[in-house]
This record gives C-alpha cells, sequence and structure tokens, in this order.
C-alpha cells in the first residue's frame, strides 16, 4: 500500500514501494532517478534508466511524478470524470507501471500543474532536495530544457536548484534532460547523448500502455514514443547501420550542478546556436544556386 509522505509539502503525496521494502531503505538504494513532471514521463524520458536496473540486483530504479494528474486531457470514456478522480486514476496508473518496470520506489509529490510553473513557489525544489537527499542517485533524468511544455520546464528548473544545492560529493555522476513534448533530434550529433533503448519491446509496450487514461482518452503516446525511439536510431546517421535498434536522445545536464556552473540559459542556447552554425554552413556550399 502507498504511504503517506509527511515530510513532503503536499497532504496528497505519496510513496509507493513495490516490493514492500520499508522506505527508509528502499530510497537509500535508488541509482538511477527520474523526476518527471506528470504519470507517464518516467515511462517516456527514462525508460534507459528503467531498464538498467531492470534485472539488477545492486542498482534500482526511482521514479518522481511531481503533479498530481488533475490538470490532464481526457476524453472516450474518461471524458466526464471529475479532477478529483482524474487524480485517483492517474495515481493508480503510476503505481501500476512502478510495479511493471520493478522500480525501487516511486514518490507521486502531488503538485498542481500550476505551482509547478509558478518559479517563485519553492515548495517543489525543496521536495525534491529532500528525495535526492534521501537517495544520493549515480544517474538523474529529467525534463530537457528545450522542451515545449511550460510544466515540464518548471520541473527542470526545479531539479537543477535542487541538485546544485547538494554537497559537490553527493552529486549524480550524470544528468540527462531528456525527450517528451519535443524531440531532440535537431541537436548536433556531437552534441547528443544517445541512449540506447533497444531490446525490450515488451517491457516498453507494458509501460506505455499501462496510462490508459491518456491513450484510450485519445492521446497514442504508446505508439508516439516507441516511434520516436525507432525514429532516433534509423536516422541518427545517414552513412552507416543503425547504431542500436531504438534510440532516445538527451542533453547533458551535468556540467549544470558543478561548482562554477554555466549559466543555464546560455549553456542551452550553445546548443542551439551551434545547431544554428550548421544550418548556415551547409547552406553556404549552396550560395551559387541563389
Amino acid at each position: 500500500m502507498p504511504s503517506p509522505a509527511p515530510n513532503l509539502h503536499t497532504s496528497t503525496s505519496r510513496i509507493f514501494i513495490p516490493d514492500g521494502k520499508p522506505v527508509e531503505p528502499a530510497l537509500a538504494r535508488i541509482t538511477h532517478l527520474g523526476i518527471g513532471a506528470h504519470q507517464d514521463d518516467l515511462e517516456f524520458m527514462a525508460f534507459h534508466g528503467i531498464i538498467n536496473c531492470f534485472h539488477s540486483d545492486s542498482e534500482w530504479f526511482g521514479g518522481v511524478t511531481c503533479t498530481d494528474g488533475a490538470g490532464c486531457s481526457r476524453g472516450g470514456v474518461y471524458a466526464d470524470r471529475t479532477d478529483e478522480e482524474m487524480r485517483e486514476i492517474r495515481i493508480r496508473e503510476q503505481e501500476a507501471a512502478a510495479m511493471a518496470g520493478r522500480f525501487g520506489a516511486v514518490i507521486q509529490l502531488g503538485h498542481s500543474s500550476a505551482a509547478v510553473r509558478d518559479a517563485g513557489n519553492s515548495g517543489l525544489k525543496s521536495d525534491i532536495a529532500a528525495i535526492l537527499a534521501a537517495t544520493r542517485p549515480k544517474v538523474v533524468y529529467t525534463h530537457n530544457p528545450a522542451d515545449k511544455h511550460e510544466t515540464h520546464i518548471g520541473v527542470f528548473f526545479a531539479t537543477i536548484r535542487a541538485l546544485r544545492e547538494m554537497p559537490p560529493q553527493d552529486r549524480p555522476a550524470a544528468v540527462y534532460g531528456c525527450e517528451v513534448w519535443r524531440g531532440l533530434d535537431w541537436m548536433l550529433d556531437g552534441d547528443k547523448v544517445a541512449l540506447d533503448v533497444g531490446g525490450h519491446h515488451n517491457l516498453a509496450a507494458a509501460l506505455n500502455g499501462i496510462f490508459d487514461s491518456q491513450i484510450a482518452g485519445g492521446k497514442r503516446y504508446d505508439l508516439a514514443t516507441v516511434g520516436r525511439r525507432h525514429a532516433n536510431a534509423t536516422f541518427f546517421d545517414a552513412h552507416s547501420a543503425d547504431p542500436a535498434e531504438m534510440l532516445s536522445f538527451a542533453m547533458d545536464l551535468t556540467p549544470l550542478i558543478a561548482n562554477n556552473p554555466p549559466d543555464i540559459l546560455e549553456y542551452v542556447l550553445g546548443y542551439v546556436r551551434r545547431f544554428e552554425a550548421d544550418v548556415r554552413r551547409k547552406l553556404a556550399t549552396g550560395a551559387a544556386w541563389k
């Protein structure tokens, strides 16, 4: 059964440990931590961490879902569900995914989307900081800062701020900004972190398909996510065989939590400017066609 999380900011926050281990040791074993905005973001963006821990006895995936699910789209058989009903449905779906994916833990923070988007609200950052202190993961997956969903951007900022507050010796070795509401295929190949997520079709289908309230409600995230992974692998290199069956692309956010971190905006725009320079260079070679 889910446990209440009294030290977190919302009264509806819940911690679910699929294998029933006590909360403190369950969190302490987490090595790969996904921090997503919505129920199902973890399965779509942090699948690399899930599969790396799935068959391991020493590495465990932990998930954090920041919002309460009340503001999700709904259609079909879910069209007339109230916000409160959707909250409970989405929470149950996320817990079912944690069971199927053999998560070490899933923590649902229960913040409203509006609160996550509010730059002046420090509650989410404080919650993430508490979870990071309890887990001290080696790898963190979160939303990439070029994502087009404003709630995702709110989670990104809260995560980076919480990571920067960690003692340097406790910070993760790698922090990845992952694809959800904008792919990262536009980045230069040398800038991409290419995460191999192939070879686990049944697990991917099971995890993606659990979120019936979204799929039956009119959003085929299950097909879109797998299609993007296949497309990333096929279109990664025009001159050689596919490097993997499926790839997820990520932006390396690790420099943003260094002792002397770069400015976030300038860091992200650096990727955009390198992309722009590549487009300019290639078009310049065709100037004679003007």
